[in-house]
């Protein structure tokens, strides 16, 4: 080819050899490489996504309506059919035996109470909080109708029912802190929920950290009388999954947090077959069931300032009562704990925003 005189000649070698070019050509080639990837990312959606899980194992509990009424009607099976992920529902009869499934593997998604989410974290749970499920009123002091206990104060001295590591064994500690009783001038005596209300009913006990739906049972059904209620002391029921199931399958969460925000809708249209259900489920009477989730309120599905603060402030009990290490940062806990993020696209697609 024939070049015009006095026409510039361009060639590669002639750019690098400039440090002025050969810097622009680096960042020319740069730049090229960056949008040739995200468009191969974009044709290629799936290249990067892992595989859905074959399995996902996540608890079913009497305290958290929803997973109730997911499990009853089918529909995380459904959702998940198209990618062929099984579901494995194990039950949880407490706080302290979701966290214990969540550390060991056994489950990747479990219902727990707040608290006890942070003392469990503190202690090495590798758990973030990604929905809340319900603000409950689900556990108070509880003493039987003939009892001649009347105030906190009486307690000094006495049996108390409670499942370490669960919102109403915290409570119970929170609660004795305002009468100035410590741990140390009771003796807590470590059952799970169902069995604290049968040793109250047996007397084997003097009081018991209740928990519904057995605490509106033993009301209901044995007469039991509610000795110390304190709503603000009762931490919020959230849903916690495993760190490496948010990293490895944010898609499958995604979809379980879809179903859980549908049963929450539907038990607000739904209330007398949510309590059916969660009288069938649990075994107990339908007035049970209704007290039970008339104890409840689930306008308050992300996780976010709320908790944050509501946790901030019960913290201190674990600190008081050396239930973690010294020296352990829990608001740092709390703030690592909180995701408030993973939700927030399915709650604003339910909500229309």
């Amino acid at each position: 080819m024939n070049i015009p005189r006095g026409t510039a000649r361009f060639s590669l070698s002639s750019i690098s050899s400039h440090p002025r070019h050969a810097k622009r050509l680096q960042a020319g080639l740069s730049a090229l490489l960056i949008a040739a990837t995200a468009t191969l990312a974009l044709l290629a959606p799936g290249v990067a996504r892992a595989a859905p899980p074959a399995e996902l194992k996540l608890d079913y509990a009497y305290y958290s309506p929803e997973s109730l009424v997911i499990k009853r009607n089918g529909w995380l099976e459904q959702e998940l059919a198209p990618q062929h992920t099984e579901v494995k529902w194990v039950l949880s009869l407490g706080s302290n035996r979701a966290l214990e499934y969540l550390n060991s593997g056994a489950i990747d998604i479990g219902s727990t109470a707040g608290l006890a989410a942070v003392l469990a974290k503190a202690n090495g749970n590798p758990i973030r909080a990604v929905y809340v499920f319900s603000r409950p009123e689900w556990t108070a002091l509880v003493v039987r109708k003939d009892s001649p206990i009347k105030t906190l104060a009486d307690l000094k001295g006495k049996k108390i029912a409670a499942t370490k590591g669960t919102d109403p064994f915290l409570f119970t500690l929170r609660a004795l802190h305002t009468a100035g009783i410590s741990r140390d001038d009771v003796e807590i005596v470590n059952l799970q929920h169902p069995d604290g209300r049968t040793a109250l009913a047996n007397g084997q006990v003097d009081a018991w950290a209740g928990l519904d739906p057995h605490m509106a049972a033993a009301q209901i059904d044995d007469g039991a009388k509610l000795l110390y209620r304190n709503v603000d002391f009762n931490t919020w029921g959230l849903l916690d999954a495993r760190e490496d199931f948010i990293r490895d399958h944010p898609e499958t969460l995604a979809q379980v947090l879809k179903v859980y925000e549908k049963a929450r809708l539907w038990i607000a249209a739904h209330p007398d077959e949510t309590a059916k259900i969660i009288s069938e489920e649990s075994k107990l009477s339908l007035p049970v069931a209704r007290l039970q989730l008339s104890r409840n309120d689930f306008s308050h599905p992300q996780p976010g300032t709320q908790q944050l603060a509501a946790l901030k402030a019960a913290a201190p009990i674990l600190t008081q009562e050396q239930l973690v290490k010294p020296g352990t940062d829990l608001n740092q806990i709390i703030d690592a704990l909180i995701d408030a993020k993973t939700a927030q696209p399915v709650i604003a697609a339910n909500s229309g925003q």
